[in-house]
Parts: C-alpha cells; sequence; structure tokens
C-alpha cells in the first residue's frame, strides 16, 4: 500500500511516498518558498536526485506539481493517483478532543480550523494541505495526525494552569504539547532499543522549534510546550518561557499592540534575538570565533534544558535514559555536550568520544559505567505517520 505523507508548513511542503507495511521509502521531497518567484523544488528517488527554481505562488500549485513528479516516468513511483492508497497529514493542533489519528471528516476539518488562533502558523497551512489533497488524490483517505495526540495521557496536574476553572471548563485553556509525533517516534524506538531499563524516559527534540517530553512506561506525563507551540525551550525564534509580566510592559510601556508582541515573542526572539542567527550551526561557527553574544546564546540555550531536565526526572520519580534528536539534537555534539555538562548527581555522564561521532543508527553516548542512558536516535515523523495512517485503514 503506498501512503503520501504531507507535512504543509506555512511556505513549504513535506513528501514521503511510504510503501506500508514494509517501511519502504520510495521518494522523499521539498517545496521550499512557496508565494515567490523562486521557489525551490527538491526530489529524491534512491540515489537520483532532482533540484529546480521555479516559481510556485501557493500550496495548490506546489502540491499539483509534486503529483506531477510522482507520475513522472523517470522520477515518480506510481503510474496513477490512484496508487496512493492514503495521504497522511500532520496536523499540529487537535485540541483536547482528538487523541488518536482520525478521517479528515468536515467535523474534523472544522475542529482544525477552530484551532487557528492557537496555531496560526502552522494548522491555517495543514488544512490547506488537506484540501487540497482531496481535490488531487480523489480515491485516497485524507488521514489526519495530530502533533497534540501523544501528550494528551498527560495528568490534570500537568496540563492545567492555575487561573479561574471556567477558563478550562468552557473554553478549554490548558497546556497541549506539540511534536507529539517525533516524541512518541523515538520513545517507542528507545523502549525497543532498551528493553526494561525504559520505564523513565526524557525525549529532547530540538530543531528550530524545540521541546522535551516526560515519559512514564511509554504514556507522556509531562511536556514543555502548552497552549501553543511557543513556550518551554528557547528555539530559532520562539522565546520560549517568558514571564507574562513581560508582555504587560511591551504593550503598555513601550505602546507595543498584541499583534507586535506576538510577532516579536514567536519570529524576533530566541536564538534570532539573542544573536542575529537563528541557525544554530552559524551560531555554533560564530561561538568558536569568539562571539560573545552567540556563545551566551548557547548557555541560554544549554540551560533551560538541563532545568527541564530537573523537573522532569523529579516527575518521573527517577531516570533510565534521555534521549536527543530532531536537526541539534542529533548533529550538534556541541549542544548535547553543554547540555549534559554537570548533570553527574541524576547519573548523567556523556562521553566526548561518543558523543563527537555521527551515525544515522541509535547511538549510546554516555561513559561506560553511565547510571543513565544517553540515547541519539533520528526521528522520523514520515514513517510515523505512515504507520498511524495505514493502521486506520488496513
Amino acid at each position: 500500500m503506498n501512503i503520501l505523507v504531507l507535512n504543509a508548513g506555512s511556505s513549504s511542503l513535506k513528501y514521503q511516498v511510504i510503501e506500508m507495511p514494509s517501511q519502504t521509502v520510495k521518494c522523499v521531497g521539498l517545496v521550499e518558498r512557496i508565494g515567490m518567484e523562486d521557489a525551490v523544488f527538491t526530489h529524491e528517488k534512491g540515489s537520483v536526485k532532482n533540484s529546480e527554481i521555479l516559481p510556485i505562488l501557493n500550496h495548490e500549485v506546489g502540491l499539483k506539481k509534486v503529483a506531477k513528479t510522482l507520475l513522472d516516468k523517470e522520477f515518480g513511483v506510481i503510474n496513477s493517483v490512484d496508487e496512493i492508497k492514503a495521504v497522511g497529514h500532520r496536523v499540529v493542533h487537535g485540541g483536547s478532543k482528538f487523541s488518536d489519528t482520525v478521517e479528515a471528516t468536515k467535523e474534523v476539518k472544522d475542529n482544525i480550523r477552530e484551532l487557528f488562533d492557537l496555531a496560526p502558523l502552522h494548522n491555517p497551512a495543514n488544512l490547506k494541505g488537506i484540501e487540497i489533497a482531496e481535490t488531487i488524490f480523489t480515491s485516497a483517505k485524507q488521514i489526519v495526525i495530530f502533533d497534540t495526540a501523544f501528550h494528551q495521557t498527560m495528568p490534570k496536574e500537568a496540563y492545567q494552569y492555575a487561573i479561574p476553572n471556567t477558563y478550562l471548563d468552557d473554553h478549554k485553556i490548558r497546556a497541549y504539547g506539540f511534536h507529539g509525533t517525533s516524541h512518541k517516534y523515538v520513545s517507542e524506538k528507545a523502549i525497543e532499543y532498551l528493553g526494561e531499563k525504559s520505564k523513565n524516559i526524557i525525549t529532547i527534540h530540538l530543531g528550530n522549534g524545540c521541546s522535551m517530553s516526560a515519559i512514564k512506561n511509554g504514556k507522556c506525563i509531562e511536556t514543555s510546550m502548552g497552549f501553543s507551540p511557543t513556550n518551554g525551550l528557547i528555539m530559532g525564534t520562539r522565546a520560549g518561557d517568558i514571564d507574562q509580566s513581560v508582555i504587560f510592559f511591551l504593550m503598555k510601556k513601550l505602546h507595543k499592540s498584541a499583534d507586535e508582541v506576538n510577532n516579536i515573542l514567536q519570529k524576533e526572539s530566541g536564538l534570532k534575538g539573542l544573536t542575529g542567527f537563528s541557525d544554530l550551526r552559524e551560531i555554533s561557527e560564530q561561538a568558536a570565533k569568539g562571539n560573545e553574544l552567540c556563545k551566551n546564546a548557547l548557555k541560554l540555550t544549554s540551560h533551560r534544558i538541563k532545568k527541564f531536565i530537573g523537573s522532569y526526572t523529579a516527575a518521573l520519580n527517577g531516570l533510565d535514559a534521555i534521549v536527543f534528536t530532531a536537526g541539534i539534537g542529533e548533529n550538534s555534539s556541541l549542544m548535547r555536550q553543554l547540555t549534559c555538562a554537570n548533570l553527574d548527581f541524576l547519573g548523567i555522564d556523556l562521553d566526548a568520544q561518543k558523543n563527537a561521532i555521527r551515525s544515522k543508527e541509535i547511538q549510546e553516548i554516555q561513559k561506560e559505567n553511565g547510571k543513565v542512558k544517553i540515547l541519539v536516535i533520528p526521528t522520523n515523523e514520515e514513517i510515523e505517520i505512515a504507520k498511524q495512517s495505514y493502521q486506520l485503514i488496513k
């Protein structure tokens, strides 16, 4: 069964065709800079890679380009769009209503639309991807996998905010958590790898967006993102945790509007606000050259992660493993080193030589007698989406 996995962002579209249940990836691709005359389209089939620069002015044009390429005699992997039996869509916010993978009914799409305000950078693009895919892959089931679903096992003491109860009861204001597809995938891989020694796990997803989860016996009991994907760790352009009084100060004293404050906290803060760069690779290079702003940003970022490791170890009442994943977590030995430094009290003891090795497989990077396993596990949200889509319709 061929499943097309789509991840529609505000100006991008990632896709893979995965044959299930073998989990064979038949092709991968990316449309970048949607809305521009010089958009970039990249498609890979095996060792063959094709890249083009062309005008892709909206998501519909982008997805039609994807469909055309999937049917191409040289680069394609299907002979008809009807060979795609399901399209699995990553949707960031599902609210408290959805804890499982679902088919994209009118009710589900309406719910995604209702949550636009909670994930304005993601949900509108996610819904657009579903609606366009319905017109192109007309015989396929449209399946929705919510980033919030994995975190629905959190107990009330973890998700409720200390504000009047009516805001939870009537308006569903609570912590939801995000990156659930990634946290689910790597935690299951860790449990499979560690066996019985995997009751208490902390997963650390570090990319342009960053989040952590505390996982007990395979279930999420805490996570760092909350009502929206903006709080918790320091991210590429997002501030993460901040005293809410800062928002009122910006509005009252500096006369910023609500939209301006939202833009500052979501698009102008985090690593970008601290250094002028949003990419950790550039920040690491500049820090090595002595850039004090970049050195400070690395300290702030790793310090924030340490705080969550400590609090989550307490919430779990013990720690068997921590897992680094996503672009930064998998590739930045420096961030792993800074994060794990001076945590020997918790049994976290990094081996510098193991940490320097890069691999596409699961790696253990703790010292020989390290009490806590330190794992690097490549995330694969696309495989997880394909797997959940297949399980729903098989």
